[in-house]
C-alpha cells in the first residue's frame, strides 16, 4: 500500500493510542489523589469523554472527509451561472467558464466548449449551469451525457412562435407565453404603432392573438406584455414577411343566381383570383362564363370547386366518379349547404346531411375593442373608403342552415362568436372537402364590413384549394447576430443576401446528409434572403441585445432538449469520492473542545 492510502489508518492508530494513554493517566491520577483534591465524578467523566471527541475532531481537521463527486464530470458555467447554487458534489470537479459566464470563482476560461473538451478529454458528463449552451457549443457535445441546472426563467415574453410567409390581406396567428407577470395582458401593434389586437394570458401564461398582413414585403410588428397596473413588462419585435402567392383557380357552379354568388365573384375579381362561374337557370339556360363539362381533364385545370346544393343534386353518376377521383388527386371542394344534399354526394364526399331549418349566426368581433378594430381595417382607398360608422354598429346577424355535426376527422373551418363550428373540412386522399353553412355573408359587405367578408372567403379558399408547389423555407427561426444559424434543405448554389446587399455563399455540410444543412453566421440584424436559383426564402436576424428574455428562454429550452435526449442516467450519475472538503469547520470544533478540556483539567475542587 502507498503512503497516501496508509496515512488515514496510521493517523487513526496514533490518535487511538493517545486516547488510551490519556484515559490511563486520568484513572491513575484519580486513584492516587486524596479525597480532597480528587474532584467530582462528573468532572472526571467529562474529562474521559472529551478525549475521544478531541481526537476525532483532530483527525477530520488533518484529513477532512471526501465529498461525493462524479468521475469524468466537467462543470460548464454559462450566462447567469452565478444565480444557481452548485450541488456539493460539484465543488471538487473541474470547472470551465464560457465567454457568456461572468464568474470570478476561479473557473478556467475557455473560448468555446470544443476547446474545453480538448483540454479535458476524459470528460464523459457535462454539468451545464446557467442559461444554457449557445449554438456554437451544442454541436461539440457529441454523445456525452448532459446534466442541466438552469436559472429561473426571466420575466417577460419567453416563447413566441414564428410567423410564416403570409399573403397580402391574410390574417396570421401570434402565439407565445409570458412568464413572471401577474395578471398579464398582451397587445399586438402593427408597424405603424397601432394596436390591432389584445387579450389576457391564461393560467399557464400562454396567449393567442391575430394580426393582418397588408402590403407585400417585410414588416416588424410588436408584441407587448403588460402588467396588471398597465406598465410594459416586456416588448418583443415580431417579423412578418408578406409575399404575394399564386391565386387558386376556382370553378363555381351555382344552381340559381343570388346575392351571395354576386358578392363572392366581386371579391374574387378584386383580389385577382381567376374565377370561372357558371349559373344554371334551368331548361339548359346558363349565365356567366362558358359552360365546361365536368370531366377529369376539366377538373385538373382548377384548384377549387365550389358548388351549391342544387348543382350537387344535378350531378350524374359519371360526373360524381370524375369528381371523386379529382378530389383524391388533390382538388379542393367547397359544398355550400343552402339546401338538402343528395345522399350519393354525401357518401361520395363524406359530408353530413343538411336540414331545412335556419338559425341565426353571430360572428365574433375581429378585435377586442373599436380602436383596435379600426386599426385592423385601415383607411381604405380613394375608390373604396372604409365606412367609419360600421365599427360601432358591429357585425350584422347572419343565417345558416342546420347541419348534423360531422363525426370523425372533421376540422372547424369557421366558428361563430360562441366558438361553435359553422363550417367544416376533412381530408379525402390528397384533396380537402369543406361544408359551408352560412347563407348570407354578403350582408357583411352591405353593412360596411367588406374586410370581414374577404377574410372569411380568403381563409376558406386558402384552406381547401389544391396545394401548390412546396415553397422554399429557411430553418433559421431565432437567428441572431454573430451566432450560428442553421439553414437546411439548401441547394449547391445557395447564397444569403444581407440587408446591405452583401452576398454570402453557404456551403452544405456533407455530414448532414439528406437534410442538406449549412451554417451561417450573420453579421448584421434585419431581413436576410436565402436564394437558390430564382427561389427566395426570407428570414429575420435579431440583434444581439434584442428580446433578451426570449433569448434566455430559448437557450434553456434547447439545452434542456439536448439533456433530455441523452441517457436518463445523466440525471443521477454514480457517486464516487472526490476532493476533500474544507478543514476549517473541523478545526474550529477541535479548538472549542480542546479549550473546554483545558479548562476542566485545571479546575480544582475547593479546599476542605
Amino acid at each position: 500500500m502507498t503512503l497516501p492510502a496508509t496515512l488515514p489508518w496510521l493517523l487513526a492508530g496514533l490518535l487511538t493510542l493517545g486516547v488510551l494513554l490519556a484515559w490511563t493517566r486520568l484513572i491513575a491520577r484519580r486513584r492516587g489523589a486524596s479525597a480532597g483534591v480528587r474532584g467530582s465524578r462528573t468532572r472526571f467523566l467529562l474529562l474521559c469523554g472529551l478525549q475521544p471527541v478531541c481526537a476525532l475532531l483532530l483527525y477530520f481537521t488533518l484529513l477532512p472527509p471526501r465529498q461525493a463527486s462524479t468521475p469524468g464530470t466537467l462543470v460548464v458555467m454559462t450566462a447567469n451561472a452565478g444565480q444557481v447554487a452548485l450541488p456539493a458534489a460539484l465543488l471538487g470537479q473541474p470547472r470551465v467558464a464560457l465567454p457568456e459566464a461572468a464568474t470570478s470563482d476561479g473557473s478556467e476560461r475557455v473560448p468555446d466548449l470544443g476547446t474545453a473538451l480538448r483540454r479535458h478529454p476524459e470528460v464523459r458528463t457535462l454539468h451545464v449551469v446557467g442559461d444554457g449552451l449557445e449554438a456554437r457549443d451544442r454541436d461539440a457535445l457529441g454523445g456525452r451525457r448532459i446534466v442541466f441546472s438552469p436559472t429561473a426563467l426571466p420575466r417577460g415574453v419567453v416563447e413566441l412562435a414564428p410567423v410564416g410567409v403570409v399573403a397580402p390581406g391574410d390574417t396570421f396567428v401570434v402565439s407565445g407565453r409570458v412568464n413572471g407577470v401577474a395578471k398579464a395582458t398582451v397587445a399586438l401593434f402593427d408597424p405603424a404603432g397601432q394596436r390591432i389586437d389584445a387579450g389576457p394570458v391564461d393560467a399557464l401564461g400562454q396567449f393567442r392573438l391575430t394580426g393582418v398582413a397588408r402590403l407585400p414585403g417585410p414588416a416588424l410588428f410588436r408584441v407587448e406584455a403588460r402588467a396588471a397596473g398597465g406598465g410594459v413588462a416586456d416588448a418583443v419585435s415580431l417579423p412578418v414577411w408578406t409575399q404575394p402567392t399564386q391565386p387558386p383557380r376556382v370553378w363555381i357552379l351555382a344552381g340559381a343566381p343570388n346575392a351571395e354568388g354576386k358578392y363572392l365573384r366581386r371579391w374574387a375579381t378584386d383580389v385577382g383570383i381567376p374565377l370561372h362561374m357558371q349559373i344554371s337557370l334551368g331548361g339548359g339556360i346558363r349565365l356567366g362564363d362558358a359552360p365546361l363539362p365536368m370531366s377529369a381533364e376539366t377538373l385538373r385545370r382548377f384548384d377549387l370547386l365550389v358548388l351549391d346544393a342544387r348543382t350537387a343534386a344535378g350531378l350524374g353518376e359519371a360526373q360524381r366518379v370524375a369528381l371523386g377521383a379529382a378530389v383524391r388527386d388533390g382538388l379542393g371542394v367547397l359544398v355550400l349547404a343552402d339546401g338538402p344534399l343528395p345522399p350519393p354526394l354525401q357518401r361520395l364526399l363524406g359530408v353530413p346531411a343538411v336540414g331545412n331549418d335556419e338559425t341565426g349566426l353571430r360572428l365574433s368581433r375581429p378585435a377586442p375593442d373599436d380602436d383596435a378594430w379600426r386599426a385592423r381595417r385601415g383607411a381604405g382607398t380613394a375608390d373604396l373608403p372604409v365606412d367609419a360608422d360600421a365599427v360601432p354598429a358591429g357585425l350584422p346577424l347572419l343565417t345558416r342552415r342546420t347541419v348534423r355535426m360531422p363525426a370523425g376527422d372533421g376540422v372547424a373551418l369557421l366558428r361563430d362568436a360562441a366558438g361553435t363550428p359553422v363550417a367544416w373540412w376533412h381530408a379525402m386522399g390528397r384533396g380537402r372537402v369543406g361544408l359551408w353553412t352560412p347563407r348570407d355573408t354578403y350582408t357583411l359587405v352591405l353593412a360596411g364590413h367588406a374586410d370581414v367578408h374577404a377574410t372569411l372567403w380568403s381563409q376558406a379558399f386558402a384552406t381547401l384549394a389544391r396545394a401548390g408547389a412546396p415553397t422554399l423555407a429557411a430553418t433559421a427561426d431565432g437567428a441572431r447576430v454573430d451566432e450560428r444559424a442553421a439553414l437546411c434543405g439548401i441547394a449547391d448554389d445557395a447564397r444569403v443576401v444581407a440587408p446591405d446587399g452583401t452576398i454570402t455563399q453557404v456551403l452544405r455540410d456533407p455530414v448532414t446528409g439528406s437534410a442538406r444543412c449549412a451554417g451561417f453566421w450573420p453579421r448584421s440584424a434585419g431581413w436576410h434572403q436565402l436564394r437558390m436559383g430564382d427561389a427566395v426564402a426570407p428570414f429575420f436576424v435579431r440583434a444581439g441585445d434584442d428580446a433578451p428574455s426570449l433569448h434566455r428562454a430559448e437557450l434553456q429550452a434547447q439545452t434542456r432538449a439536448r439533456a433530455g435526449a441523452t441517457s436518463t442516467a445523466a440525471a443521477s450519475p454514480s457517486a464516487a469520492e472526490g476532493a476533500r472538503g474544507p478543514a476549517w469547520p473541523w478545526f474550529l470544533a477541535w479548538l472549542s473542545a480542546s479549550a473546554l478540556l483545558w479548562w476542566l483539567e485545571r479546575r480544582r475542587a475547593p479546599a476542605g
